[in-house]
């Protein structure tokens, strides 16, 4: 049983850095609202981009918060990514008007993985909320 607790033990140091990792941020303040685009490793140049449009760009921005004030995310699937042959993966969820923000994350990210067809649990790759 000692043997047993060691290699649970071992394992899980092995693993913490891996999941204690940060992904980096990019906040942008557009009008009234506040953007941020979580820079994961997976994402595509042409997805970055995208992003980062959507982040700088009130008509791109508009395309995805349907109320101002309230909050926004984009949940996607990194093993299905965000934009496939230019086109928006069905996995790829956006949804807006939300009450908070954790809400957002929640709702996207459960209605991403409800979508997805392979690989690890969505993340969310966009988050818009109130300016500060």
């Amino acid at each position: 049983m000692k043997g047993f607790a060691t290699a649970v033990l071992a394992l899980g140091v092995i693993a913490s850095p891996l999941l204690a990792q940060e992904v980096p941020a990019e906040v942008q303040e557009l009008g009234k609202q506040q953007v941020t685009v979580h820079v994961h490793p997976f994402l595509s140049g042409e997805e970055l981009s995208a992003l980062r449009l959507v982040a700088t760009n009130e008509q791109a921005l508009a395309l995805f918060v349907t109320r101002p004030g309230r909050f926004t995310a984009i949940a996607v699937a990194p093993g299905e990514g965000f934009i496939r042959d230019g086109q928006p993966v069905p996995s790829a969820t956006a949804l807006s008007d939300l009450p908070d923000a954790e809400t957002a994350r929640a709702d996207a990210t459960a209605a991403c993985n409800a979508a997805k067809t392979k690989g690890p649990d969505c993340v969310v790759v966009l988050e818009v909320a109130p300016a500060k």
